[in-house]
Order: structure tokens, then C-alpha cells, then sequence
């Protein structure tokens, strides 16, 4: 195939990914649901090759799966696995929380601050997708600043699988107000003085009460 004809596959790829993520985000889209490439291909008006390449991004994200013989589902995460993946980024991020005490920089801080901002504005809107995004870096600046290039790595890697799990199971939509808002203020005052035992107190508790909030999908 041409240039041209990759470079419309690539965009109507691109189209039937942001498509599809967008209904799950929804929630238009059920935990378990098949999603056959052929009635995906028909209902979106392309071809079954951007449809079979934007399940695969989606898999690799966690939000699908595809199963040999049968193929793709939407994720339908157990409650043990959640509560395993959290078990895990608690330990991570407390570790990280506590080097990054030391070494957080004014520009981090300012960082975290920025987002904690932009955190609230989107929770206003009740726009799960881009909550998630800001909500990431938060975190994944404080994962840099522990200086540990492993740890950070590793700390981005769960934080990908549990905000998977959360487009399945979040909850504080349901509510006026997110009180991970101001446990994302505590921590940043915490960081900012330096306060390590206080910075780990407040991870822990903030990434337990996290996986506490989730709650079963319906249907």
C-alpha cells in the first residue's frame, strides 16, 4: 500500500480508537461485552482493518482483551485482581512518596499544584477520561522526583493498570465533592516541608482510600 493509503488507515485507526474509547469512558460499553470486528466495522462505516488494529491499542492498554478463537472483549477486571494491583502501587508509591521528600524540586511542586488545579476544574465536568490523565501525572511527578529511574518506571507501569481498573469501577463521580482533591493538597504541603513521615502517612492513605472507593460495575 501507498504512502496515502497508510496514511488513511493510520487516521481512520486513530478515529475508531478515540470512537471506542470514548464509549467505554461512557460506560456505553460493558465490562465483558464482545466486540466483533465485523459489526464494529459496519456500525463505524470503515473496514475491519482499523477496527482490528484500534482493539489491539486498546488491548495494550488494558482496556480489552483479546482472546485466541474467540475474539475481543472489554475488560471485565475480578475485585482480587484490583485489590492485588493496589496491594502492589501502595508499597511503590509510598516508597517513591518517601524519596521524593528529599528531592522534590520548587518546579515539581509548582507541577503538583498545577495539577491538583486542573484536577478540579475537569472533576467539575465530570470528564472521567481527561481526570484520569491529570490525576496520572500527578502521581508520575512524584514518582520523578524520587530520582529513581526504576522505581519511577515501575510506579508508571501499575498506575497505567489501576486507572484501567477505574474506568470500570470509579465511583466519586457519584458525588459534589472529590476528597482525593484535597488528599492531593495535603500530600503537596507535606512534600513541600520536607515532612517524610507525614508525606508516606498520607500516600498510603491516599492510595488505600482509592482502591476502597472503587465499586462493582453494573451489568
Amino acid at each position: 500500500m501507498g504512502p496515502n493509503g497508510a496514511g488513511r488507515d493510520s487516521t481512520a485507526t486513530e478515529q475508531v480508537y478515540r470512537e471506542l474509547r470514548r464509549r467505554i469512558f461512557l460506560k456505553e460499553l460493558k465490562p465483558g461485552q464482545r466486540l466483533p470486528e465485523a459489526a464494529l466495522a459496519s456500525r463505524l462505516s470503515v473496514s475491519r482493518t482499523p477496527v482490528r488494529e484500534a482493539l489491539r491499542i486498546l488491548a495494550n492498554e488494558g482496556l480489552v482483551d483479546l482472546v485466541p478463537n474467540s475474539g475481543a472483549r472489554l475488560a471485565s477486571p475480578s475485585l482480587d485482581e484490583v485489590r492485588e494491583s493496589y496491594e502492589v502501587r501502595e508499597h511503590l508509591e509510598v516508597l517513591a512518596a518517601a524519596k521524593a521528600t528529599r528531592n522534590i524540586t520548587p518546579v515539581q511542586l509548582c507541577l503538583l499544584e498545577e495539577a491538583i488545579d486542573e484536577e478540579e476544574g475537569i472533576f467539575a465536568s465530570r470528564d472521567l477520561e481527561r481526570y484520569l490523565e491529570v490525576n496520572i501525572r500527578f502521581h508520575r511527578i512524584i514518582a520523578e522526583a524520587s530520582r529513581n529511574r526504576t522505581l519511577s518506571e515501575y510506579v508508571v507501569n501499575i498506575l497505567a493498570r489501576t486507572y484501567v481498573y477505574m474506568v470500570f469501577f470509579e465511583s466519586f463521580f457519584d458525588f459534589d465533592t472529590n476528597p482525593s482533591l484535597d488528599e492531593h493538597r495535603e500530600i503537596v504541603k507535606a512534600l513541600r516541608q520536607r515532612d517524610e513521615s507525614l508525606t508516606v502517612e498520607l500516600m498510603r492513605k491516599h492510595v488505600h482510600l482509592s482502591m476502597e472507593g472503587l465499586k462493582k460495575p453494573l451489568g
